[in-house]
């Protein structure tokens, strides 16, 4: 049976970041792949949003459309129930989520609400929670105890990172000249050493919250 897997976007950009080449591998596994867009992004990243959606080939896409860089005066009793209505409509079993410690403060706060949008006795259905890694987010974030992105899970993508690399360089105004963190250069490299860490030529890391079995 086809499940229903669902990244949670906080800016466009943080799901091919974050998790593309993850998203296009369960995909071709027969997965159906789904993304919840929080914001559209600066005015740039909003205009190639239909371009990216049909790079993945989405099965839904969900826009809430709240505004970038405002939402940390968004009140948690908005953001909690428009997240939770898109997870409870789509019932996915896997939810790809921003890092909780992200130095942009739309991660941190979307965060939040997507933990109490998975609470497990009301979204059963939610069998796996996994936080992803973005650079130029998670590694500025200061690296102590208790905000150091500490990856369990890794997803072998060397067959899909050429792919991933063609719809990240959609985002032209994201991308960085190198040796910035986000180069293209510097998500190769990104993706090269979390492949080395299993003996695989790229792979994308994750921290899991939650697997229920």
């Amino acid at each position: 049976m086809n499940r229903n897997i669902l990244v949670i976007s906080v800016h466009p950009d943080d799901e091919t970041l974050g998790c593309g080449g993850s998203l296009l591998k369960f995909k071709d596994q027969g997965d159906l792949i789904n993304c919840l867009y929080i914001t559209d992004g600066n005015s740039s990243q909003k205009a190639i949003i239909p371009s990216i959606n049909k790079g993945y080939g989405f099965s839904k896409t969900f826009n809430l459309d709240f505004p970038e860089l405002e939402i940390d005066d968004i009140s948690l009793n908005k953001l909690i129930p428009a997240i939770a209505e898109v997870i409870n409509d789509l019932k996915p079993s896997i939810i790809f989520i921003p890092n909780r410690s992200d130095i942009h403060s739309d991660h941190r706060r979307v965060f939040k609400a997507i933990i109490a949008s998975t609470k497990t006795f009301r979204f059963p259905f939610i069998q796996k929670l996994l936080m992803c890694e973005i650079i130029s987010e998670t590694d500025f974030t200061p690296p102590l105890p208790e905000t150091v992105f500490q990856p369990n899970v890794f997803i072998d993508i060397s067959n899909y990172f050429d792919k991933k690399l063609d719809i990240y360089k959609n985002f032209k105004s994201e991308i960085m000249d190198e040796p910035f963190t986000r180069s293209i250069s510097t998500l190769e490299a990104h993706n090269r050493y979390r492949g080395s860490l299993i003996n695989s030529t790229y792979a994308e890391s994750f921290m899991l919250l939650k697997e229920i079995l």
